[in-house]
């Protein structure tokens, strides 16, 4: 008696494991650089591994990449770039420019596209999220209970994570973009388990929001997740609004974590015109001189990366030198204001109307498929997919008022305009 052994079936990873693999560089430590701009890191290094496997397994599969469609909407800020790339004070800035535009919103968001198959993938990648926010979460809480964060008012307490102070914005973006995956998950039609886990998530996801003491982010989530709550239907928002009400009201009572600078931060949101501090000075004063870089250069701009060159040509006496960071393993430095610290501002100083248009009307193409697509599966299984997808554009499109691209968390932005493109894109026309 014989026996036939059937060969083994070989393991087939899903290929938006290249995509995760991205989010998990970034939960490494990282080095900081001095001169206040960061090049590209670990991270960005193995994005561009992503698009280049994405485009083999493209060529290998012998199929059309991508639709017709989703090649115009991810293809429309090209134009644009172009043109600005031109216009830059050397070519090496001009193909350094483009090369990082075309990394955030064109190349990486395609290869998301690619590797993302189906909705169980997307869960995957939308988890990943959640996970990356939570351990840089939890190293930022430890930063601000132990006094070993970034200075802020002259104390180590600010949770910046793995980023350290330089990238200031690092954590708070991660943990944001993770609440809103998390509150996406937990009020889709899922598997109760997983929605009950995805909301204890994200409850514990607003603790370093909180201690990362920033405002952006906070006005930024606190609508993003109002939308969310008000798309996934209104008996579920009053009920997730009580539940987020009483873990407030445990935070700030029981744990303290309503100290006198938290509720200061928080005030100050509506005191940018009162008694504004230094950094909403400069904030003002950098706008205003993106504004008169546009009003000189209307139609293209002033070129990639060209506003430090002209900042000072346009800025009033009332910016200060730069901005001070320290603490979190790194010493005292001066860190120069090199853009506007708005998205919308930066694309049009540099830009002009030529380039915010095709950019804005990329995303905005996005965000109205997206939504299309969300208004289709409302009642279905894709509900938390299409309120994690449209969340996070929401999220980056009210950020972008307040921040742009640069630091080493840029790729994560480049990830998340994938899983946005891949929902509107793809995901919204399976709805139903």
């Amino acid at each position: 008696m014989s026996f036939a052994l059937s060969p083994a079936r070989p393991l087939r990873l899903p290929p938006v494991l290249a995509a995760v693999a991205v989010l998990a560089v970034l939960a490494l430590p990282l080095a900081q650089g001095g001169d206040g701009e960061s090049g590209a890191g670990p991270a960005d290094a193995v994005s561009a591994l992503v698009v280049l496997y994405a485009a083999l397994r493209a060529v290998r599969e012998r199929r059309r990449p991508l639709s017709a469609t989703a090649a115009v909407v991810l293809g429309m800020p090209v134009v644009g770039l172009a043109v600005a790339a031109m216009g830059a004070a050397s070519p090496g800035a001009g193909l350094t420019g483009l090369g990082r535009y075309l990394q955030v919103f064109v190349l990486v968001p395609a290869a998301v596209v690619l590797l993302v198959r189906d909705r169980a993938d997307f869960r995957l990648l939308a988890w990943s999220f959640v996970g990356l926010a939570g351990w840089q979460g939890a190293v930022g809480v430890h930063q601000y209970l132990t006094g070993t964060g970034a200075s802020y008012q002259g104390e180590l307490i600010r949770a910046v994570g793995t980023f350290g102070p330089q990238d200031v914005m690092g954590m708070a973006t991660v943990v944001s973009f993770g609440l809103v995956c998390a509150l996406g998950l937990a009020l889709g039609r899922t598997p109760v388990r997983q929605r009950v886990a995805a909301g204890a998530c994200a409850l514990g996801l607003l603790l370093p929001l909180a201690v990362s003491f920033s405002r952006g982010a906070w006005i930024a989530t606190v609508l993003t997740c109002a939308v969310q709550l008000v798309l996934a239907g209104l008996r579920r928002a009053l009920k997730v609004a009580a539940v987020a009400a009483a873990a407030g009201v445990v935070l700030v009572g029981g744990f303290g974590i309503g100290t006198a600078m938290l509720q200061e931060r928080l005030s100050s949101i509506g005191q940018v015109t009162d008694a504004p501090d230094q950094s909403v000075v400069d904030r003002y004063t950098l706008w205003a001189a993106a504004t008169g870089m546009w009003r000189q250069h209307p139609v293209t701009g002033v070129g990639l990366k060209n506003f430090p060159a002209y900042r000072d040509g346009h800025a009033s006496l009332a910016l200060s030198s730069g901005s001070d960071t320290e603490g979190a393993g790194a010493a005292f430095r001066k860190q120069p204001l090199l853009s506007p610290h708005d998205m919308y501002l930066l694309v049009l100083s540099e830009q002009g109307l030529l380039g915010l248009l095709a950019l804005a009307g990329s995303w905005l193409a996005l965000l109205v498929c997206g939504l299309r697509g969300l208004w289709r599966a409302r009642g279905g299984a894709g509900l938390d997919c299409a309120l994690v997808g449209c969340g996070l554009l929401i999220w980056q499109l009210v950020d972008f008022a307040y921040a742009d691209i640069g630091g080493p968390s840029t790729v994560l932005t480049a990830v998340v305009f994938g899983v946005v493109a891949w929902w509107a894109l793809v995901g919204a026309e399976r709805a139903g």
